[in-house]
């Protein structure tokens, strides 16, 4: 068995003109969604894949078994996640076939993104579509992606409307160390599972700064973040509508702990949801962990409609 990345297949052997076609090539089947030959184009040419990121486990015959399609962004310099993990039906044991593309895609990268499955989200009650989550799932574990999160992506379009400004909060521009400082309240008794990780295993000031920099880093402008305060100037939360490279995003927003209770995180979506609106956004995407039920039951007041469960496999934080 080899494990190679797509840059590394000689053209003559694979009878192919390129990296992207032989990665389109792999068939886009099985339970779990996957990216067809066309999409698979796009993103090579958009440089979010790339023949470095796209690895095959190939037979002695240079027959693929299984493709892994990392992405990133078109500046990433390293892959922000694995988009697509594959295994040729009939394969007798695919999560030990799967684990073993992985580590060698980790070790080529020096580092181990996480692995991104978008689901149904009444996956677990289809028997195939489960037992291919499960090997994939072991996959990941054995590749060092031990810790598992559930997502439910939310999204906005025009049809749910917006909610008109009720008063009760508002919202201004602020300095990155007022923005900092909101980072910090905001991460305080949070039920966001990744916060409470990562504050697990840093200080909240490491946690805060690298939170900043992380939206900072998004494609969304810093111009468009806004502090939230009640009307006596108090500070009551923050609004970041941010994006992807595909469409408008919410992003980041919250309520600090001494204001949380009083609906506070509706007024808050309400001005990410009518900013993207004023800026004619047909599609706004938001998360959330499916533990965190008041964040939930907010999505779903404003209008946002569950379209998938994201299961999010990533390697535990750093000691």
């Amino acid at each position: 068995m080899h494990f190679r990345a797509a840059s590394a297949d000689p053209t003559d052997r694979v009878g192919l003109a390129g990296p992207a076609d032989r990665a389109a090539a792999y068939p886009a089947d099985g339970p779990v969604a996957a990216l067809g030959a066309d999409r698979v184009r796009e993103e090579f040419a958009a440089h979010r894949l790339r023949p470095e990121w796209t690895w095959f486990a190939e037979d002695e015959d240079g027959e693929p078994l299984a493709r892994a399609l990392w992405w990133g962004r078109a500046d990433s310099e390293r892959p922000v996640a694995l988009d697509c993990l594959q295994v040729r039906e009939g394969v007798a044991d695919p999560a030990a076939l799967a684990a073993g593309l992985l580590e060698a895609g980790h070790t080529a990268f020096g580092a181990v993104p996480g692995y991104h499955l978008s689901l149904p989200r009444d996956w677990r009650a289809d028997p195939a579509l489960a037992a291919a989550v499960a090997w994939r799932r072991e996959a990941a574990r054995r590749a060092g992606l031990t810790r598992e999160t559930e997502r439910l992506r939310y999204e906005w379009t025009p049809a749910a409307g917006t909610a008109a400004p009720t008063g009760r909060l508002v919202f201004r521009e602020g300095t990155d160390e007022e923005f900092l400082e909101a980072f910090a309240r905001l991460s305080r008794g949070s039920l966001d599972l990744n916060t409470r990780s990562e504050l697990a295993t840093m200080t909240e000031e490491e946690f805060t700064r690298a939170d900043f920099a992380f939206y900072l880093d998004c494609p969304g402008e810093r111009a468009w973040w806004r502090l939230a305060h009640l009307p006596d100037g108090t500070l009551a939360g923050m609004a970041i509508p941010s994006a992807t490279p595909y469409h408008r995003n919410v992003g980041y927003l919250g309520v600090v702990p001494e204001q949380r209770g009083r609906g506070l995180i509706d007024e808050v979506l309400a001005e990410i949801t009518r900013f993207h609106a004023a800026a004619g956004a047909e599609r706004v995407t938001a998360t959330t962990d499916t533990v965190n039920v008041p964040m939930a039951a907010a999505f779903d007041r404003a209008g946002y409609e569950v379209t998938e469960i994201r299961l999010v496999l990533e390697p535990p934080p750093a000691a």
